[in-house]
């Protein structure tokens, strides 16, 4: 086993297994960090917490909800607006943050009073919004607050009002991972199933594990109804409360991220036989397989749709795709996301944007995130299992990677040392999924690793020798001296608009229609 031992962490040894480096010819068998575990005391890892998991992954996005925290205010605060989870009401769930604000005294004598005026308080001040959901943090776990209880006593006082409580303390797992597991299981338990949706189509699925990322979902949704797919709920960006009431209605759950919501569509599949497809919504190749995937699905309509899509936009974007390619051959990345663009991304974006995946890492991954993640990376990745920040620093020292794509906290880091990073969490200009939004990706990295500041920031002027008549040098005159003559035009730059997601708003489908019930009365 190629294990790679950090030399900042040779005092910890319980961090010799989390690091290999992927030799020739190896496989999983040979070449797989340890995952999923406690953190080692020491490390100052740069993991979140089960309610972090819960509320900010999967609950926030939810878009006509009020998500009140129990619990002091800084739980609340640190897991408001750090993603972009855009949605079509004017973005109420990012405008506000709801907390209880519990203080030292509500720890001795209990908070459960001021929690219930808190919610009422909440659904006074906005009465057009009739749908909560509740997060148990640790201080509310820890003196047995009985939100349940609460929750009961407000919608039997303010009918019409719904209320869901999520009891995923920070202490509830290894990782955020798992307030994934918890508010999965506890949405199913409680909601799904409590709401009958309107059938438009004869193919209906939940769309599953996508958080509208600047747009994503909604991205994702307009090829389903293009499809003739009514999409009955979004788990759960841009997603209705009481459209994901709905779940167990849909035909088929197409699953995005399985680390964060596979769980949910383990269930409908043992309770309501709804089956499961796992798809990739990055990269050319793969979404295009993706989309037939879920039209052979439904049958030789959606087929034929499906084929009629993926021709029309590869043919729109995949020249200006090139464009990028043939720039960015041969440039080293980290990839250093939270969870499955560990495996998402792995292989695809080597081979469609002609860049070289030198790492990759997670932060709560299992071990079958591992095992897809270096399947599909190239001989001689470094993968990292819940990294923290010396290790991270001591990688892009052994590495020199050109780019790293990571969330803010370790790319900051990496600005500091004078190599440049995509924020892949919150993006920095998406969506970044569909065909378009593969292309904005390629562009976003081409103009971080050949951005003249960062260029200039590279030098060491007290030791390294540099030109000091040459001027200014724009991004075309660092990256196209590898151009072949023949091939430097420069016509398929990104041609997109800066927002290519709010005009899909109010878009109208042809949807097929939906078969009668069996026991409809003739």
């Amino acid at each position: 086993m190629p294990y790679h031992t950090f030399k900042c962490s040779e005092m910890l040894p319980d961090r010799e297994k989390h690091a290999v480096i992927k030799g020739p010819g190896e496989d999983i068998t040979s070449a797989l960090p340890l995952g999923n575990l406690n953190t080692v005391p020491g490390t100052i890892t740069e993991r979140g917490c089960a309610y972090c998991g819960a509320k900010h992954v999967i609950g926030t996005p939810m878009k006509d909800v009020i998500h009140m925290s129990h619990g002091p205010m800084g739980c609340t605060y640190d897991t408001w607006q750090t993603k972009r989870y855009i949605s079509d009401n004017d973005n109420f769930q990012l405008k506000y943050t709801f907390a209880t604000d519990m203080k030292e005294k509500h720890v001795v004598f209990g908070a459960e009073k001021m929690l219930k005026q808190n919610i009422h308080e909440a659904f006074d001040a906005f009465p057009e919004i009739n749908r909560m959901t509740l997060y148990q943090t640790c201080a509310s776990a820890l003196i047995g607050d009985d939100m349940d209880a609460i929750a009961k006593q407000i919608m039997k006082e303010r009918p019409g009002v719904d209320i869901f409580v999520c009891n995923a303390p920070g202490f509830g797992g290894t990782s955020q991972t798992g307030g994934h597991h918890k508010i999965n299981i506890a949405w199913i338990n409680n909601k799904v199933g409590t709401v009958e949706p309107e059938i438009k189509s004869k193919y209906t699925i939940n769309y599953v594990g996508d958080y509208n990322i600047q747009g994503d979902c909604e991205i994702m949704t307009d090829y389903f109804n293009r499809m003739g797919i009514q999409v009955i709920s979004m788990f759960t960006g841009n997603g209705s409360y009481d459209d994901l009431r709905a779940m167990h209605r849909a035909d088929l759950n197409v699953l995005e991220c399985a680390r964060s919501a596979e769980y949910i569509c383990n269930e409908l599949r043992t309770r309501y036989g709804t089956p499961r497809l796992d798809i990739d919504g990055f990269g050319f190749d793969l979404l295009a397989e993706s989309l037939m995937k879920v039209a052979m699905f439904f049958g030789d309509d959606c087929v034929e749709k499906a084929k009629a899509i993926i021709d029309e936009e590869v043919a729109r974007w995949k020249p200006e795709l090139d464009w990028y390619a043939k720039r960015l051959k041969g440039k080293k990345i980290c990839l250093w996301p939270g969870g499955s663009k560990l495996w998402h991304w792995a292989h695809v974006i080597e081979e469609e944007m002609g860049v070289k995946v030198v790492s990759v890492y997670s932060k709560f991954g299992h071990q079958g995130d591992f095992e897809k993640g270096i399947a599909r990376c190239s001989e001689g990745a470094l993968a990292i299992d819940d990294p923290n920040e010396l290790e991270a620093l001591e990688a892009m020292e052994m590495l020199k990677p050109d780019c790293i794509l990571t969330g803010m906290r370790p790319g900051e880091v990496a600005k500091k040392i004078r190599i440049p990073y995509l924020n892949i969490h919150a993006y920095h200009n998406g969506p970044y999924k569909g065909f378009e939004g593969w292309v904005r990706l390629a562009r976003d990295l081409y103009n971080a690793i050949y951005s003249p500041v960062m260029n200039l920031a590279a030098i060491d002027i007290s030791k390294d020798d540099f030109e000091t008549g040459k001027g200014f040098m724009t991004r075309t005159m660092l990256s196209d001296p590898g151009v072949p003559r023949e091939e430097l035009h420069t016509e398929n730059m990104y041609t997109g608009k800066m927002d290519i997601v709010t005009h899909l708003r109010g878009k109208e489908y042809d949807f097929p229609a939906p078969e009668p019930k069996a026991d409809a009365a003739v």
